[in-house]
């Protein structure tokens, strides 16, 4: 059974779910190793959210709690958050309704801004940091392969698709009030990877045109020569932070990148060059936002003269309500998506009792053919008979079997098989049983 253990921006603080996203080592394979029933593990970790989608081999209750100790263990072990800290903090969901979750999640249906679109690739990227890592599972990959899937649909059928904001340009929009003419601000970006990229195409959107970057990683040259930008390098960055009128920062930096002290060592650099007989500009009020997770920016930049902080926390106080009718489009397509991901899923849990019967049948069929031939069957002409017949009737139980499993009602088929023919099954065809020898039977 597949199960999700959910902490989001609408259950957990950004506090908390900073603290989550810098983990000493990746959580996956410690959820994996937790116990054998478990098959395997897929985290999602954004700015928004902390999700761990397992896959328990036992479809009982004691799976979910088993599940839950195992993810709420490994969290212990790679973040030194405890599970007393996280109490209240996160949800737990199992069975389908893991599907409809992660399809609402790849969709940005959960999402601080509605149908914001860097979160389908994060869930693109999760998957494939756990094949990496060896911790998927047969049905971890289906399940995100479909929701690749329902968030392309929701994308092309929906408003939502085509209008869905990013918090990149949400924070721009909250500074554009500010801002009255986009050209003539200098900016500054800190982090050269997808959402740096996402952040330029923005920034021009806006009519931004003197653009620097900087890297704490060292990639600043050949992204900004990837995108006409300028570089900035670690020993001109305070200069560069003090003085652009909008600074933004989205590096997955472990460590502050900036901070009041970034500003002072900047602008201490500035008066010298003042003294030497070159004026500075300090006039005007500066914007930091901070996309980071965990946080870029020290939270003591508020209190350096001039500068404001803009952060994800506030991002999130300012996101715009739902489009109400776009938005209910969407999740009728999440939940059309979900369905028929279950269905397929109670297809596949039919097949043990499937099998059983078909094996049951045809070996009474071959214990009959074996009497017919010892009788003498001229030219095969009744064992053809005979098994055309048995094609015929397992055709219609066999389409029985998956039109219950799709509504729910598999349990019903198997207590069938049980009482009519004595076909005992136990979740697979391997071990499936029947009552009575077979040999014996008709």
């Amino acid at each position: 059974m597949l199960l999700c253990v959910s902490a989001s921006h609408k259950t957990a603080s950004f506090e908390l779910l900073e603290r989550l996203s810098v983990p000493r080592t990746p959580v996956a394979p410690l959820i994996a190793e937790h116990a054998e029933l478990v098959q395997g593990a897929v985290v999602v970790a954004t700015c928004n959210r902390f999700e761990a989608y397992v896959d328990m081999d036992e479809p009982v209750t004691a799976a979910v709690a088993l599940g839950v100790d195992a993810t709420l263990s490994a969290i212990e072990a790679a973040t030194g958050v405890p599970a007393s800290e996280l109490e209240g903090s996160y949800t737990v969901l199992g069975g389908d309704d893991v599907a409809e979750h992660l399809f609402s999640v790849a969709s940005g249906l959960e999402s601080v801004v509605v149908g914001e679109g860097e979160i389908a690739g994060q869930v693109r990227r999760a998957l494939t940091e756990s094949r990496q890592l060896g911790t998927t599972s047969a049905e971890l990959e289906r399940l995100f392969q479909r929701a690749s899937e329902a968030q392309r649909g929701v994308k092309n059928s929906t408003a939502i698709g085509r209008a869905g904001r990013s918090l990149v340009r949400l924070g721009l929009e909250l500074a554009d009030s500010r801002i009255a003419d986009w050209s003539t601000q200098r900016v500054l970006l800190v982090g050269t990877g997808a959402y740096a990229a996402a952040t330029v195409a923005a920034l021009r959107d806006q009519g931004a045109e003197d653009i620097a970057v900087h890297s704490p990683s060292g990639r600043a040259a050949k992204f900004a020569a990837k995108h006409g930008l300028r570089a900035v390098s670690t020993e001109t960055f305070p200069s560069a932070v003090a003085h652009a009128d909008l600074v933004i920062t989205c590096t997955t930096s472990e460590h502050h990148v900036v901070s009041a002290a970034t500003f002072a060592a900047g602008r201490t650099g500035a008066e010298a060059t003042a003294a030497a007989g070159c004026p500075v500009d300090h006039a005007g009020r500066r914007l930091v936002i901070d996309l980071g997770l965990p946080r870029n920016v020290d939270p003591d930049v508020a209190t350096v003269p001039g500068v404001d902080l803009l952060d994800l926390e506030t991002i999130r106080l300012h996101a715009p309500l739902e489009e109400l009718q776009a938005t209910d489009a969407a999740r009728d397509l999440v939940r059309d998506a979900a369905r028929r991901f279950a269905s397929v899923g109670e297809r596949k849990n039919i097949t043990p009792a499937v099998v059983a019967l078909r094996a049951h049948v045809f070996g009474v069929l071959d214990a009959e053919v074996a009497r017919v031939r010892a009788r003498g069957d001229e030219g095969g002409q009744t064992e053809q008979a005979l098994r055309h017949l048995v094609g015929v009737l397992l055709h219609t139980p066999t389409t029985r079997a998956h039109e219950l499993a799709e509504t729910g009602r598999a349990d019903e088929y198997i207590d069938a098989l049980s009482a009519l023919f004595g076909i005992e099954v136990e979740g697979s065809a391997d071990t499936a049983t029947t009552r009575g020898d077979i040999a014996d039977a008709g």
